[in-house]
């Protein structure tokens, strides 16, 4: 007779891992949590992780690292796209929103625990979180040479002061709260928006 794949063996190693880390590591905390725990949770060895992630912080780093990704591809799909510069900083605004909601347990354990990182692996984190606060700026300064956007803003802060708010998402945002990630998207990109536009 032949053999059933069950919905978990047919899952790849490395996604159970991660998947069951990330479940750990948001009701547990990272470092309440052990390598041991991580493996049974997943039904895989401790040779099995270590042969795809090397360590427990790589779990950790990979976690972010994953959803960073995933925006940066879609902020340079944004970014390329031949519409205003405004049309593309709301769309960039309201993808950062939506993607960081969908994702809240795993940017919720990289803020709360990335000091635990490696040095080098903080250093490399910033320098990714940075190539796309770069991005998303450039979009802001396409405005201002435009002249859609005022002229004696200062995008850095821009990006500062609106990344501050999604980086806060975790500590008040309920999947089963009253606004959906879509209003509490398009809601900071039309703040966003009136901050920056010409009056």
């Amino acid at each position: 007779m032949a053999r059933t794949t069950t919905p978990r063996a047919a899952t790849a190693v490395p996604q159970r891992l991660l998947a069951e880390a990330t479940r750990l590591f948001a009701e547990r905390g990272y470092d309440r949590t052990s390598v041991q725990e991580i493996v049974e949770a997943a039904g895989v060895t401790k040779g099995a992780l270590y042969h795809y992630f090397g360590s427990k912080d790589d779990l950790l780093h990979e976690i972010y690292g994953r959803v960073l990704r995933l925006q940066m591809q879609r902020l340079e799909a944004i970014a390329g796209r031949p519409a205003p510069a405004t049309d593309r900083l709301f769309e960039a605004a309201v993808d950062v929103v939506v993607t960081s909601i969908a994702n809240l347990d795993d940017t919720k354990i990289f803020f709360r625990s990335m000091h635990q990182l490696t040095p080098e692996k903080q250093k490399a984190v910033r320098a990714d979180r940075r190539r796309y606060h770069e991005k998303f700026r450039a979009l802001v300064e396409e405005g201002v040479r435009e002249g859609v956007f005022r002229a004696g803003i200062h995008p850095d802060l821009v990006v500062d002061y609106f990344f501050g708010s999604v980086h806060h998402l975790g500590l008040w945002y309920r999947h089963d709260g009253p606004l959906t990630a879509e209003q509490v998207a398009n809601d900071f990109a039309d703040l966003l928006l009136h901050s920056v536009r010409q009056p």
